[in-house]
């Protein structure tokens, strides 16, 4: 960032004081431009045993399987980030049941929030940023073609953890790999 958000003016990179790392400040209003982790969250939305995923129609990964999840947006809570993004991925409405999965990928600055969630009433469809929405059985699932390691460490947890009925809290740090995550 070259220029102030706030005033328009030239930013330089120092450590503010009471900071220990190198920002984007302001020459003029002295403004400091913080970088931090986007959140991510999504749902781990499930029916009759089943669980929905998303293909996805817009990059990263375009064509590849995804949960419904996206960027969080200001003035909403995780669980309502995770509902809203299952509405527009899959035209679907889900019942937050808990906390699921927390990820830190701090190689591309993000954090993921997953929630399992049941499916209302079974109804799904494709949003505009999905190119189908299907339902799949464990033995089902395209492995090969998730998006993201994410989404195949949810799915790993949950069919693991489907066995003993205990759906506790994953976290987890990904993202040493040199491929894309997230």
């Amino acid at each position: 960032m070259d220029f102030c958000s706030n005033c328009g003016q030239k930013t330089t990179e120092q450590i503010p004081l009471g900071d220990h790392q190198l920002r984007r400040v302001c020459t003029s209003c002295s403004s400091i431009h913080y970088v931090n982790p986007k959140v991510i969250c999504g749902a781990l939305a499930l029916w009759e045993n089943k669980v929905l995923l998303c293909r996805r129609a817009i990059e990263p990964r375009y064509g590849l399987w995804t949960l419904p999840a996206g960027y969080m947006e200001l003035f909403e809570t995780m669980e309502q980030g995770a509902a809203r993004e299952t509405r527009e991925e899959a035209e679907a409405e889900v019942e937050i049941e808990q906390l699921y999965c927390m990820y830190n990928i701090p190689r591309i600055g993000q954090i993921y929030v997953l929630f399992k969630a049941n499916l209302v009433d079974g109804k799904f469809g494709a949003g505009e940023e999905s190119i189908e929405s299907r339902l799949f059985e464990e033995d089902e699932i395209p492995w090969s073609e998730l998006a993201f390691p994410s989404v195949e460490h949810t799915l790993r947890h949950y069919f693991a953890d489907r066995k003993s009925n205990q759906f506790n809290l994953h976290l987890e740090t990904l993202g040493t790999r040199l491929d894309h995550t997230g």
